[in-house]
């Protein structure tokens, strides 16, 4: 029997898919574990990258929760409840710390505000406690109004190239109305590039980097990097080459894999012209002049919300290391894929999780980690005897 609940990405999720296709025989199982439990709508995970065995995870409500040695604190990390509208796909959504850290003690954060905008922003962590940040230090560095309630994407981290890259959404409603997708005057339905170390120019509280694909295009926001993306909820880069792998959230039939490989930007995905590997406006004889293709699609006989992944860089991991992993929101099918070469491949399932995921992520040692949002739990994924 399947149950249904309403999850961060606007959709009805199904719990525990009992009817869901047998794990393939011709890719290892991964081992899931529970870490901790008792989260409150757990969306995000990150490593600070310093050492101290933390784990940071984000509640959509919220606040981040600090798990050390198995062991979830009683207190909050960062707590800004007060400045969030949350619910549905609202919230906090996404945290990623200064690749300098504790060097550099900021902490970023993405998270809909209670106007219903996107905001990206920065705070210091405290230096005489390093379980706790200065929720009276934020440093706005972006505001992006929001025309609907869903797609905001939410999704923040720092690129090989120390640069900060952030997804947003085509803006929400269904299909696209205002055309986002394919406009280069809005970050809407983008992932964007900036420089957080550079000195701010243009009014901006960052700098944006020479290098950016439409920095001289006129009429372009100079902060894109890649376009065409419906609901970009979450992106990893590859520890072991620099690439970058997006779970694009698909419209009403198809879910997307896309990438970028290292250091490549100005690449056009596609949406709303089309979804997945298929015209959607029009539904046929699309234009595909100038788009990428995705790498990878599955139907929604199989999921309804891609949960982007990690490539999974850890010898430890016997089988599972440098495999494509990602998930899916409505069903708890954990997918394995073969990131290397060009073109399109097919995912296979690994694993039935019993769960269904919000996010997936990885420490600097490389130990995978995905939050469920329904089950309110950090898990640990690895191979066998991992």
């Amino acid at each position: 029997m399947r149950h249904l609940r309403h999850g961060v990405l606007g959709t009805a999720v199904l719990v525990a898919a009992a009817c869901s296709p047998a794990p393939s025989a011709s890719v290892v199982a991964p081992v899931v574990s529970v870490v901790v439990t008792g989260l409150d709508s757990p969306v995000d995970v990150a490593d600070a990258g310093d050492g101290s065995d933390r784990l940071f995870v984000a509640e959509q409500a919220g606040r981040i929760r600090i798990v050390r040695g198995g062991a979830l604190g009683d207190r909050p990390f960062l707590d800004i409840t007060g400045r969030i509208a949350s619910g549905g796909e609202r919230g906090l959504l996404g945290i990623t710390f200064h690749p300098d850290y504790p060097t550099d003690p900021r902490l970023f954060v993405d998270y809909t505000d209670r106007d219903g905008n996107t905001v990206v922003s920065s705070f210091r962590v405290s230096p005489t406690d390093p379980d706790a940040a200065d929720a009276d230090g934020e440093v706005i560095l972006l505001r992006v109004a929001q025309p609907f309630a869903n797609h905001n994407g939410g999704g923040v981290g720092f690129g090989p190239d120390g640069m900060l890259y952030i997804a947003l959404g085509d803006g929400g409603s269904a299909g696209d109305p205002q055309g986002n997708g394919q406009r280069l005057d809005t970050l809407l339905a983008k992932i964007l590039r900036i420089d957080v170390d550079g000195t701010p120019s243009g009014g901006n509280a960052y700098a944006i980097p020479k290098d950016n694909p439409f920095v001289a295009v006129d009429g372009a926001r100079p902060e894109i990097w890649l376009t065409g993306l419906r609901n970009p909820w979450r992106f990893r880069f590859d520890s072991g080459t620099g690439d970058l792998w997006i779970g694009d959230v698909g419209q009403g039939r198809w879910e997307e894999i896309d990438v970028s490989r290292r250091g490549v930007g100005g690449l056009d995905y596609g949406w709303n012209r089309m979804e997945g590997f298929h015209c959607f406006e029009p539904a046929d004889g699309c234009d595909q002049t100038g788009l990428t293709l995705p790498v990878a699609e599955y139907g929604h006989d199989l999921g309804c919300a891609v949960i982007g992944g990690v490539v999974v860089r850890d010898p430890r991991q016997g089988r599972l290391d440098g495999r494509y992993l990602f998930g899916d929101a409505c069903r708890d099918n954990l997918w394995l894929m073969d990131p290397t070469g060009e073109g399109r491949r097919e995912p296979v399932i690994a694993a039935h999780l019993g769960r269904t995921l919000s996010s997936i992520g990885e420490t600097e040692d490389g130990v995978v980690y995905a939050t469920s949002l329904g089950a309110g739990e950090l898990l640990r994924i690895s191979g066998p005897g991992g």
